[in-house]
């Protein structure tokens, strides 16, 4: 045992906390360094262990609670889980925050500097991953027992750096010091089979069974992070799969002299959780792809039929309902479906009708994609090499499923193309979408509109077959994460004001719509805001060498880089925001700062050359004597969590522009409004649910409707609004004429003929443009009046409480995982 060593300071004994003890025991039996010889590396290391201490005493005590009492679990399956640095959070959700933090002074350590040294784990892209880590934290937080299962890769999607504006991939070493989070289950290990053939048999009970034999194999290994709830003891899992050969060397290869060779299925088999989404434009790539998401799935049901097998027997697999629920986070866990049927029917025996009604009852699916292109399909002919038995599971799935189809449309040939799980255009193809429908009791969109246009288009005749089956749970987001941590100085002010318990009920937070009129507390909130703006100047000075103005309006979207999210509409508006200045440098304008994050997909040539077009007019506004500091446009590479929390406190305006009836929901229009942010956005997604939340004359609406853009899209010519609105062709004209890339004029072409040629502008950006710079001048109209935006901004705060994860999933639990909260002992 170490003995608590008292702190002298001026010659006093100052007793030191638990916290402080165990970072010192930490340093050194952990880290095997003296305080004199460590560095803030070893620190940051020896403070994370200490947490963790905390965290896995809860952990411990949950799991075994969950045992005891036998309680039914929801098992998250997702291929992205963007959890972000854990390190705040965790002091946070402990409740240990302000005793770390005086651990930390009296150590002579900087918690901004250790912070900073955690990596950002690179485990997910965008709002799909965020979106898990939220729904994970509200499940701890609300005590209800829930496990998220992914992959642990090795390297994440790809490191963003910018050269010359060109988004460049680097591997994203995330895992080069370790992850003091993570506790590998050397032990917990799966067989998981691809390829071979499937031969039947008659077994002794003259059962017809079938056998997978012949397989390449793969090892599926479990590294657990513990996930707290905040001011609960409830810790919950987040299981993540490693791949590891089944055998690691030939040693009769090395020792004939074929080194590579030896290794060579080692490396093949660790390859699987290397990348998060390997580049699909190639067949090696999309192999890669669906064998990634059949080795988490295999991996993930394996181990929750292990779990259940604790406290039930074998013949009691029917009862798994009552214990189970899973959830598809979209289509890429889709084949939990067949592979439970699989195990359900191949090792436990059970008929056709059984193991389907256990299946079905399991499973359930959120999707998160209006877009036909974006729905996942496979190739028949794949799944025939890498998952035979899977193939033959399906195949049965979809005879039974259209036979049932046939009986209620007698004779409609069509309807049965349209819903067989098997699409016939291009090549036989497997629907994954259509098979998460049929295999789940549930099928949820992620906003009300989404949910509305799932069940009139591209579900249509799912909803007409299974009419109770669709419905909606609007996305939320963890208030601890996103206003709590982000906005320390925003979470002070609101606590003086209403209490605490807005942190876990954010209805709370429409006690704050009378201070909206409250001329001290509205100072109060601006200088908030106006600090927030100053430490990220402060930032992008530091990394991008650009200098903006603090005072100027911050104008922000920041979201994964696609034609459908619309930063080309966001770039044509700093266009003629830059001609307006430069053909009247006298004039009066707004200042404004205009910041853009987000990753293109590798393969994604036209979003890649989005980024390099917003570089360029970067470089030609940020430098031009005439503009100064009335405009200013950012780019900040490598968009991750920590960036995210960054900028949506420093943000002023909330740029949510998506063609109406693309984006599923969206959850950074959420976190920017709760930080008082205002939204200039289309009826799209979410955005109409804030506008009904926080009231029309609170938010900047624009552009045409999902239905209008169904209306006009048949009749489209994106030519009529070139040639009648000179303004608009002026900025098209600039592009095209390379006037933001001299040394190479036809570098953006491809940009245009995307707009006015092959492309005929598909997501509308010429017929939203006008009213799009239209609504940007009622904002600069508005930003005039700093009381009058400050007061929006505090109404934006106060009724932002729907938009909590916790309220999401509560929903979720209660209508679709018939889930109940665990009081622990």
């Amino acid at each position: 045992m170490t003995t608590k060593k008292p702190l002298l300071k001026n010659g006093l004994c100052i007793e030191v906390s638990p916290i402080h003890q165990a970072i010192i025991n930490h340093l050194t039996y952990t880290i095997a360094k003296e305080p004199s010889s460590a560095t803030d590396r070893d620190w940051f290391f020896a403070l994370a262990y200490a947490l963790r201490d905390r965290l896995t005493e809860r952990w411990m005590t949950t799991m075994n609670q969950y045992y005891e009492q036998d309680t039914k679990r929801v098992y998250y399956l997702s291929l992205e889980f963007l959890t972000g640095r854990l390190l705040t959070k965790s002091m946070l959700n402990l409740g240990i925050y302000d005793e770390c933090q005086e651990a930390l002074t009296q150590l002579k350590l900087s918690n901004e500097v250790l912070n900073e040294l955690e990596a950002e784990p690179a485990l997910g892209n965008g709002g799909l991953g965020r979106l898990a880590a939220c729904f994970l934290d509200s499940l701890a937080t609300l005590n209800l027992p829930g496990y998220g299962y992914g992959i642990r890769y090795e390297y994440g999607m790809f490191y963003q750096r910018l050269y010359d504006g060109n988004q460049v991939e680097q591997p994203d070493n995330w895992l080069r010091y370790g992850n003091p989070w993570e506790f590998p289950r050397a032990e917990v290990l799966y067989r998981v089979n691809f390829g071979g053939s499937v031969v039947d048999y008659i077994d002794e009970h003259g059962r017809k069974g079938f056998h997978w034999h012949e397989t390449e194999d793969v090892m599926a290994m479990a590294y657990d992070i513990p996930v707290p709830g905040y001011d609960t003891t409830t810790v919950n899992n987040l299981r993540l799969w490693a791949a590891k050969a089944s055998r690691d060397f030939d040693l009769q290869y090395f020792n004939e002299g074929h080194y590579i060779k030896s290794v060579e299925d080692k490396n093949r088999s660790e390859n699987l959780s290397k990348v998060l989404y390997p580049d699909d434009t190639t067949a090696m790539g999309r192999e890669l792809r669906l064998r990634q998401e059949y080795f988490f799935v295999s991996a993930s049901i394996q181990d929750i039929i292990r779990r259940y097998l604790v406290n039930h027997t074998e013949t009691e697999i029917k009862q798994l309902p009552t214990k189970v629920a899973i959830q598809l986070n979209d289509t890429h866990p889709a084949l939990a479906i067949p592979e439970l049927m699989r195990i359900l029917l191949d090792r436990f025996h059970l008929t056709w009708d059984e193991a389907w009604e256990v299946t079905v009852q399991i499973c359930s699916y959120t999707n998160h994609t209006l877009l036909p292109e974006a729905l996942e399909t496979w190739p028949v002919s794949l799944f025939e090499r890498l998952l035979p038995r899977h193939l033959q599971i399906i195949y049965e799935i979809n005879h039974r499923f259209l036979k049932e189809v046939s009986h209620r449309y007698p004779g409609d040939l069509e309807i049965l193309s349209r819903l067989s799980l098997i699409g016939e255009l291009g090549g036989k193809s497997i629907r994954m979408s259509h098979l998460a429908v049929v295999g789940s009791h549930k099928t949820n969109g992620v906003a009300a509109l989404h949910t509305q246009l799932m069940k009139s288009t591209i579900f249509a005749d799912f909803e007409r077959f299974y009419p109770q089956r669709i419905i909606n749970k609007t996305n939320g987001i963890t208030p601890r994460r996103w206003l709590y941590e982000a906005n320390p100085a925003l979470r002070e002010l609101i606590t003086q004001q209403i209490g605490e318990t807005w942190v876990v009920n954010l209805s709370q937070l429409k006690q704050l719509l009378p201070l909206a009129d409250h001329s001290e507390f509205a100072a109060k909130f601006r200088a908030i805001k106006q600090l927030n703006k100053q430490n990220l100047t402060t930032f992008i000075a530091k990394n991008l060498k650009i200098q903006i103005n603090p005072n100027s309006l911050f104008d922000v979207q920041i979201k994964r880089i696609h034609e459908y999210k619309r930063q080309l509409l966001n770039v044509l508006h700093v266009i003629t925001r830059y001609h307006h200045i430069r053909q009247n440098p006298s004039l009066e304008i707004v200042p404004r700062t205009i910041i853009f994050a987000g990753k293109a997909a590798p393969g994604y040539v036209i979003a890649k050359l989005i980024i390099k077009l917003i570089n360029d007019v970067a470089e030609v506004v940020n430098n031009d004597p005439v503009v100064g500091d009335k405009l200013k446009v950012v780019f900040i590479p490598n968009y991750h969590v920590s960036n995210a929390l960054r900028i949506i406190p420093a943000a002023d305006l909330s740029e949510q522009i998506s063609t109406a009836g693309t984006e599923a929901s969206g959850t950074g229009n959420m976190k920017l409004a709760l930080n008082g942010a205002l939204t200039i956005g289309t009826l799209d997604g979410a955005n109409i649910e804030i506008r009904d939340e926080v009231g029309k004359d609170n938010i900047f609406i624009f552009g045409l409707t999902a239905a209008a853009v169904a209306e006009l899209r048949p009749r489209y010519n994106p030519w009529d609004y070139y040639n009648s609105n000179p303004e608009l062709r002026q900025v098209l004209d600039m592009i095209s004429s390379g006037y933001f890339s001299r040394e190479q004029p036809g570098r953006f072409q491809p940009i245009i003929n995307t707009l006015l040629h092959q492309g005929r502008d598909h997501f509308m950006l010429l017929a939203d443009y006008a009213d799009y710079v239209a609504s940007q001048g009622r904002v600069d109209e508005l930003y005039k009046n700093p009381e009058a935006w400050t007061r929006k901004a505090i109404l934006n705060v106060a009724k932002m409480g729907k938009f909590s994860s916790d309220r999401t999933i509560q929903e979720y639990a209660t209508e679709i995982w018939d889930l109940k909260s665990v009081k622990l002992d």
